[in-house]
């Protein structure tokens, strides 16, 4: 389990494609505290380090996870953010992140507010099991944010400097394709509320 409070954005030092499988490579200020079999999100997708090797680590995503990810879509250099699995003996500082992530979205907008900016993310509904709510959860690439100007189809997320800076979120411009995953509450309501009708 994560909180969607990302640590770091890694750079991807290499990419090795093995039959449906991609091992994906990074370097990081903390590789050497990881340990192999330890669970880090990258991009909000949990993923096991399989390597370590000087600064840099190995994890492999399956075919699924490059299907529903846009991992498939990274290159060399790219920055990934990253995010250890929660501690039980800390603050949940974001909100409940399985690093299960539901689907990909596309940006639509981004504007400068005053020192912030506001992205607006659009995507495909999935039987109505997957939605936003005003005020509410969402992890966008991995970041925990609070959904503002909630719609059917799309969202919007305000992004502080900092958030910008440390996160690949300022690499993010309209058509860029992030990976989104829904607040698990909301999910399970609405599939509750699917199965009263």
């Amino acid at each position: 389990m994560f909180t969607g409070i990302v640590e770091e954005a890694a750079v991807v030092k290499n990419l090795v494609k093995e039959k449906d499988n991609l091992h994906i490579t990074l370097e990081c200020s903390f590789t050497n505290e990881l340990k192999i079999d330890q669970s880090v999100s990258h991009n909000g997708v949990c993923l096991t380090v399989v390597s370590k090797e000087g600064n840099t680590y190995t994890v492999t995503a399956i075919h699924e996870t490059l299907v529903k990810s846009n991992l498939g879509s990274l290159k060399t250099g790219y920055l990934v953010n990253l995010e250890r699995s929660a501690r039980l003996d800390g603050r949940l500082d974001g909100h409940i992140v399985q690093g299960h992530v539901d689907q990909t979205g596309v940006c639509r907008d981004v504007k400068e507010s005053g020192g912030s900016w506001y992205y607006t993310f659009g995507y495909k509904p999935l039987q109505d099991d997957y939605m936003t709510v005003e005020k509410g959860s969402v992890c966008v690439n991995g970041v925990s944010l609070t959904v503002v100007n909630s719609k059917p189809d799309s969202f919007q997320v305000a992004i502080i400097p900092y958030t910008h800076q440390v996160t690949n979120f300022h690499q993010i411009k309209p058509g860029t394709v992030v990976n989104l995953e829904f607040d698990i509450i909301g999910k399970y309501i609405a599939r509750i509320l699917k199965q009263m009708k």
